[in-house]
């Protein structure tokens, strides 16, 4: 394959993958717009639904510059170069922004213990420290990565991310991440099992809402470490097609799962025979509380 061709078949993946980002994340957007109106435009507005607000649009608007970098819309070099920067900060926003959520979810089904969420915070800006480092040595150094514009013809242009290290330091500065996302779910293990003793006990089902949780941050660090992984791997020779594949899944994944699982908890609390949906779910009593308290606390509501 000649040099003309391979900046030919790069520029058709970069594009095919960008209407491809572009067309996943506005359809999951129109799919959950009329729950958003409903859980969040409707209702009083809590610490989860900055939150939700946050990951949901800050997502959209990474979603599509990333989708828009390199060559789908023509960017000159050094205009290219500070939006590729901006993307890398921001996906690091975007991180903490999620992790933020995880402390949050865990600070409610501890019963709102401060201690908990004081040690989750206070563990956690370690992890905002490491990210920052990351940004500067990895992506905000001409020596680490530039941006080279690759011309094909005078009127067909793109840019093409160039890196100038080995993946090895962002796989280092990855471990410290993974390794809390696993103190996250080991927590929330914890607090299943003893909810499921608990309720076994009692000869009571387990409740929904705290198996979910647990779930979705089995989801979330299942997704963060395979986010890391592709992050890291960038950094190494990768083919034409790896590379777009890698990046789909980066520009996709976190933006449509990280707003949907919280969604999906309003949903469910929505549908659910709790009368205190008024109340924002860290608040309500009902999915923590034995079933004849929750009757009572029903029937006191109705």
């Amino acid at each position: 394959m000649s040099e003309l061709e391979g900046s030919l078949y790069a520029l058709s993946w970069n594009n095919a993958i960008s209407v491809a980002v572009i067309t996943l994340i506005s359809y999951e957007y129109m799919l959950q717009f009329e729950k958003e109106v409903t859980y969040v435009w409707q209702r009083q507005w809590s610490v989860m639904t900055y939150l939700y607000l946050a990951v949901r649009y800050f997502g959209i608007f990474l979603a599509m510059i990333g989708a828009c970098w390199g060559g789908l819309f023509y960017m000159p070099e050094a205009v290219s170069y500070g939006i590729f920067l901006l993307m890398q900060w921001s996906y690091s926003v975007y991180y903490c922004l999620a992790e933020v959520i995880l402390i949050w979810r865990l600070y409610a089904v501890y019963n709102q213990s401060k201690l908990i969420l004081y040690v989750l915070l206070g563990l956690f800006i370690p992890i905002i420290a490491i990210y920052i480092a990351m940004d500067i040595f990895l992506w905000s150094r001409p020596s680490a990565i530039s941006v080279q514009e690759v011309t094909i013809t005078p009127e067909i242009k793109y840019c093409m991310a160039v890196f100038h290290v080995g993946p090895m330091p962002a796989i280092y500065a990855s471990i410290p991440v993974i390794c809390y996302d696993i103190f996250l779910v080991m927590l929330a293990i914890v607090v299943l099992g003893k909810h499921l003793r608990e309720r076994k006990e009692l000869r009571m089902k387990p409740n929904a809402y705290i198996v979910m949780i647990v779930r979705y941050h089995v989801i979330y660090f299942v997704l963060n470490l395979a986010s890391q992984i592709f992050m890291a791997i960038l950094w190494a020779d990768l083919s034409t097609v790896a590379m777009n594949l890698v990046l789909l899944f980066n520009d996709t994944a976190p933006f449509i799962i990280v707003p949907r699982l919280i969604i999906s908890i309003w949903d469910t609390h929505a549908d659910d025979n709790c009368v205190h949906v008024s109340t924002t779910f860290e608040d309500c009593v009902c999915w923590t509380s034995p079933p004849i308290l929750e009757q009572h606390e029903m029937d006191s509501c109705a």
